[in-house]
């Protein structure tokens, strides 16, 4: 069971109030918009990357069934860091993490090669306070393709570079664990996303390099990656929205299925700063089981919850009437 509930999320990523963190009041500017600038290197990666995991795809009926646990393993444990680590640890503060934990997660963080924790955190609490603006990294306005991927192969709009450099980033820089990552970070997504998930089994096993590389390095980051966008693309897009009509992000379970627990989006962006990232606690969500286990284990502590008559009191107010509980 949580630990306790609370009415208010405990971060501080703005000079305003505590309260107001996540409260969209952004407004656009006016004017004509800067030119869409594309990265070239990142489409060309990019591109070989997808090239590279459907490769793999082929190659999955020759590979020994050790290695495909493996993947799972590498897969689980990458996106873990993402989910329970840069996202609900690190961007939202909704529990508390011992060092073992915290140094568990970056290094699961690093395998899942999604940005160091600090830039993810940053465009994450951009992302809450201006979601659906110019200033919003993954702005789902835009499209499902931009929302997805689109935004990483063009430049960032300036707002989301003038708004990500007026928070208030100092936990993070508090955090050895979340400086160190950053500081060795190009040193160490070598190492953790694509040579220990080849050599584990080319070593341990006798799998060959060939196949070792293309689907625990290869096919496992493109799948973990691509479900993360998921949660950008169409959690913002197709599903209902019980809690909050008025705001984009939906409940998606099929996002919910491959991001680990991720896809309750009208709910997580109502009620950010609760740990289970919706009320339904372990349905669909291994990230919660996964939190609570390290409670139980004490290697987490003070997860935040919302009320259950809060969130019957918000679905009543703003939902769009599909709210069931339990």
């Amino acid at each position: 069971m949580p630990d306790s509930d609370v009415k208010a999320p405990l971060l501080n990523s703005d000079p305003e109030t505590v309260e107001d963190v996540f409260d969209n009041t952004y407004k656009e500017k006016e004017g004509p918009k800067p030119p869409v600038v594309i990265v070239w290197r990142n489409v060309i990666l990019m591109s070989l990357l997808h090239i590279g995991a459907l490769y793999g795809l082929s190659l999955i009926p020759v590979a020994c069934t050790l290695t495909l646990m493996w993947s799972v393993f590498c897969s689980v444990f990458s996106a873990l860091g993402i989910t329970a680590g840069a996202h609900r640890l690190w961007s939202h503060r909704s529990y508390k993490a011992s060092l073992p934990l915290r140094i568990f997660l970056a290094i699961g963080n690093t395998m899942a090669f999604q940005n160091d924790i600090y830039e993810w955190t940053r465009d994450h609490r951009v992302h809450h306070k201006y979601s659906e603006t110019d200033a919003d990294p993954h702005n789902a306005v835009r499209g499902f393709f931009f929302a997805h991927i689109g935004w990483l192969l063009v430049r960032k709009h300036p707002d989301v570079i003038e708004k990500g450099r007026k928070l208030e980033l100092s936990d993070l820089r508090a955090d050895k664990v979340v400086m160190f990552q950053r500081r060795y970070y190009k040193l160490l997504v070598p190492l953790m996303c694509f040579f220990i998930p080849m050599f584990v089994p080319w070593y341990m096993w006798g799998e060959s390099l060939w196949v070792a590389y293309f689907i625990p390095a290869v096919l496992r980051y493109t799948m973990v990656l691509n479900a993360t966008w998921l949660v950008n693309s169409a959690a913002h897009m197709w599903g209902n929205r019980p809690y909050d009509s008025n705001i984009n992000p939906r409940e998606n379970k099929f996002v919910t299925f491959s991001a680990i627990g991720e896809g309750y989006h009208n709910y997580h962006h109502t009620f950010p700063y609760d740990y289970a990232s919706s009320e339904f606690g372990w349905r669909l969500n291994l990230t919660t089981c996964f939190i609570d286990f390290m409670c139980f284990l004490g290697l987490a502590s003070d997860r935040k919850r919302v009320s259950k008559e809060m969130v019957l009191a918000r679905a009543q107010r703003t939902g769009d009437g599909s709210h069931r509980s339990g």
